[in-house]
C-alpha cells in the first residue's frame, strides 16, 4: 500500500506535465498559424469580384489628394481663425463646430474602429482559441482607455513641475482683504500676474490662487456666469470669465492634444494602409468622400485643441502638418507595399485588430472626457441655453452622420 501511496504522486505528476506540454505545444500550433502570411480561403472570391489595378491607382492618386485637402483645411481652420471673432476658440460657433467634430471622433470610435476590431480578431482564418474564446478588441479598447487617462495624468503632472520649475519666485507681501487686491513682486514676469502664461492662458495654480484671494468677496460667484463683472466698493471691477470649460489651464490642453494626435495619427495609418493596398475600385470609391469628410472634422477638432494649448507657431504647424499627411502617407505606403503586402492574412488581421482597438480607446476616451464633457459641464454651456441646444443638436448630427458613413466605409 505504501509503494502506491508512493508511486501515485509521480503518476499525477507526469500526467500534468503531459497536459502542460500537449498545451504548450496546442498554443505554439495556433500561434504559428496566427502569424501565418498566406490567404484565407473565405477571402479569395473578395479578391477577384472586383479588381483592377489600373483604376485603383489611379483612385488612390485622388484619395490622397483630397484626404490631404480636407485635412490641412480642418486643422487649419480653428488654427488660422483664432484672432477672427467668429472662429476663434471662445466664440460659440467654435464650440458648436467642437462639439460636431466630438461626434465625429465618438462615432469613429464606437461605429467604425471597434467594429473592425472584432471583425478582425473574430475572423474565422484565426485559431479558435484563444481569438474566439476572449473579447480581445473590448479589453484591448478599455486598456488603451484607462492607458490614455495615464498618460494624461502623468503628462498633465510633468508640465506643472516643468512650469514650476521655469517659473520665477512670486512673494506676496500684503493682502488688502478688504478689496481683495494682491500686491506681488513681478520680478522678470514683465508684469504679469503669478500663474499667467504666454498668450494671456492663466496657470491652474495662479487661477486658484486668484479665485481663493476673492471667493470671500463673491458669494454669490459659485453661480455666476460668464462675462458677468463684479463691482467694488474701491471702484475697481473684476471679469470673471469662464475658462471655455477648460478649467485646468492650458497645460492640460497641451496634453490632450498631443494624446489626442497619437490616437488619430494610430488609426490614419492603419486606414491608409488599408486603402493604399486594396487593388478593388469598388472598395475604394466610397473611402475617398467617407475618409475626407471624417479627416476633416478629426482635424477642426485637434485644431481646436492645439490652439487652446497655445503653442508657438513653430510646434503647431508641426503637430498640424503631422497629422495632415498621415493618411495620405498611409496610402502611399499602401500602394508601395500592395504587391507584397497580404491584408487578408492572419497575421495583418491580428495586426490591424489590435491597433483599431487601441485607436478605439484611445478615441473613445477623448471624445467623451476631453472633447464633450469638458464643454457640455462647463459653466459657460450651463448658462447659455441656445448654445446648449445647438451643441446637443451638432454632437449628434456628427454622431450621426459619421454612423451613417458605415454603410459605405
Amino acid at each position: 500500500m505504501s509503494f502506491i501511496e508512493d508511486i501515485l504522486p509521480l503518476i499525477e505528476l507526469k500526467g500534468i506535465t503531459g497536459k502542460s506540454l500537449a498545451f504548450a505545444g496546442s498554443f505554439l500550433q495556433d500561434l504559428s498559424q496566427s502569424m501565418a502570411n498566406t490567404t484565407c480561403t473565405s477571402h479569395d472570391s473578395e479578391l477577384d469580384s472586383c479588381r483592377d489595378e489600373g483604376t485603383a491607382f489611379t483612385l488612390k492618386m485622388v484619395a490622397i489628394a483630397a484626404i490631404l485637402f480636407a485635412g490641412v483645411c480642418g486643422v487649419a481652420i480653428p488654427l488660422v481663425g483664432k484672432k477672427r471673432w467668429f472662429l476663434g476658440t471662445d466664440s460659440n460657433l467654435f464650440v458648436a463646430a467642437k462639439a460636431f467634430a466630438g461626434g465625429v471622433i465618438l462615432a469613429t470610435g464606437f461605429v467604425h474602429m471597434l467594429p473592425d476590431a472584432t471583425s478582425n480578431l473574430t475572423d474565422s482564418c484565426l485559431p479558435e482559441i484563444p481569438w474566439s474564446k476572449f473579447p480581445f478588441s473590448g479589453f484591448i479598447a478599455m486598456m488603451a482607455a484607462l492607458g490614455t487617462l495615464l498618460i494624461e495624468f502623468i503628462g498633465t503632472q510633468y508640465y506643472e513641475r516643468k512650469q514650476g520649475k521655469e517659473s520665477q519666485i512670486v512673494r506676496v507681501d500684503s493682502v488688502d482683504m478688504e478689496s481683495g487686491i494682491v500686491p506681488a513682486e513681478n520680478e522678470g514676469l514683465n508684469g504679469k500676474v503669478f500663474g499667467e502664461e504666454e498668450g494671456g492662458g492663466m496657470h491652474i495654480v495662479g487661477m486658484h490662487a486668484h479665485a481663493a484671494h476673492h471667493r470671500h468677496n463673491h458669494p454669490q460667484e459659485q453661480g455666476a456666469c460668464a462675462g458677468n463683472k463684479r463691482s467694488h466698493s474701491d471702484g475697481h471691477s473684476h471679469s470673471h470669465e469662464i475658462d471655455d470649460g477648460n478649467e485646468e489651464g492650458s497645460k492640460r490642453h497641451v496634453v490632450v492634444s498631443q494624446v489626442l494626435e497619437l490616437g488619430i495619427v494610430s488609426h490614419s495609418v492603419i486606414i491608409g494602409l488599408s486603402l493604399g493596398v486594396s487593388q478593388s475600385p469598388c472598395t475604394i470609391r466610397p473611402l475617398i468622400g467617407a475618409l475626407s469628410f471624417h479627416q476633416f472634422f478629426e482635424g477642426f477638432a485637434l485644431g481646436g485643441c492645439i490652439s487652446q494649448a497655445q503653442f508657438k507657431t513653430v510646434h503647431a504647424t508641426i503637430m498640424a502638418c503631422f497629422f495632415a499627411i498621415t493618411t495620405p502617407l498611409g496610402i502611399a505606403v499602401g500602394t508601395g507595399i500592395s504587391t507584397s503586402y497580404n491584408p487578408n492574412s492572419p497575421r495583418a488581421l491580428i495586426i490591424e485588430g489590435i491597433f483599431d482597438s487601441i485607436s478605439a480607446g484611445i478615441l473613445v476616451y477623448m471624445a467623451l472626457v476631453d472633447l464633450i464633457a469638458a464643454d457640455f459641464l462647463s459653466k459657460r454651456m450651463s448658462c447659455n441655453t441656445r448654445l446648449q441646444v445647438a451643441s446637443y443638436i451638432a454632437l449628434f448630427l456628427g454622431a450621426g452622420l459619421m454612423s451613417l458613413l458605415a454603410l459605405w466605409a
